[in-house]
């Protein structure tokens, strides 16, 4: 539905985490489910100087924990094209005990510094800490 007056929603926060820009998406916002999808995050970031995009994982759409769709794949490299971080947080706990190959996934990108999955946003503060 089209609207003629202003926008009523609220952008989603940037946040300054130990001198990080932190994008903090709402849980109620737009699905992380296609490359379009990510790169209207990766745009949002740009536009107001964060450097890490926080989304809360019960915006990630199910495709996306499902390897062979290829989502995951597609979002993140984008991301990485673009040099931004993303971190999912929240509990994917359900998702990983599903998959072998998901379980494998989540533990090698969190070794890395582009994209990690951690349990909430404490995680996530005490990855910047370190990391910056």
């Amino acid at each position: 539905m089209a609207t003629d007056g202003p926008e009523t929603t609220t952008p989603d926060p940037v946040l300054r985490v130990h001198g990080v820009g932190v994008l903090r998406c709402a849980p109620d916002g737009p699905p992380l489910d296609s490359e379009s999808a990510a790169l209207d995050l990766i745009g949002d970031a740009f536009g107001r100087d964060a450097q890490v995009v926080a989304v809360p994982a019960e915006r990630v759409a199910e495709e996306f924990f499902r390897l062979r769709s290829g989502i995951a794949g597609a979002v993140m490299q984008k991301f990485v094209t673009y040099r931004l971080r993303l971190a999912v947080v929240g509990d994917i706990s359900g998702h990983v005990a599903a998959s072998t190959a998901l379980r494998d996934f989540v533990h090698e990108t969190n070794q890395g510094g582009h994209i990690w999955f951690l349990p909430d946003f404490d995680a996530l503060d005490e990855r910047l800490r370190t990391t910056g």
